[in-house]
């Protein structure tokens, strides 16, 4: 199994960076994730939010593969408990590469959304897209630890 995370603009705060590595540093070989931030785009270049929007979906679109599971964070999405998303990724690995997109500031354009094979909510509330980064890193090793039956969930 692959997976990939496509960020949008870099991880600018150095507690955060060092939250995203403590968790990808944790997980086996077979859980490596690929991370990748995309340059994102200017409110000032591009002139308003939702060309801003429109102007990053085109990188991000761009960087899937076809074959690719396409996982959206986006609080409108769909929930689940950490044990159903381990066992989501579980299911899902055997037949797929996943990649989670996180988007910019502004979010995710609807076309990429439409692109997604299934877009995540960790919440309701709405959190800072470099905060998801980390929270998305913990999920996935607390993912890890459930399907190899280790005590970090309990």
């Amino acid at each position: 199994m692959s997976l990939r995370v496509l960020c949008l603009g870099k991880t600018k705060e150095s507690w955060l960076q060092e939250g995203l590595n403590t968790y990808l540093t944790r997980l086996p070989k077979e859980w490596k994730v690929c991370w990748q931030e995309q340059k994102d785009v200017s409110l000032k270049t591009a002139g308003s939010i939702e060309k801003v929007k429109m102007q990053e979906a085109s990188l991000v679109l761009k960087a899937l593969a076809a074959d690719e599971f396409v996982i959206a964070l986006d609080e409108t999405g769909k929930e689940f408990t950490s044990v159903q998303f381990a066992n989501f990724l579980l299911d899902l690995k055997a037949n797929r590469d996943i990649i989670f997109v996180v988007g910019g500031v502004y979010g995710l354009d609807s076309s990429v959304r439409k692109r997604a094979d299934l877009i995540l909510s960790f919440s309701r509330f709405t959190f800072p897209h470099q905060l998801i980064r980390l929270l998305l890193c913990e999920q996935l090793y607390r993912a890890y630890t459930i399907s190899s039956g280790k005590s970090y969930h309990y």
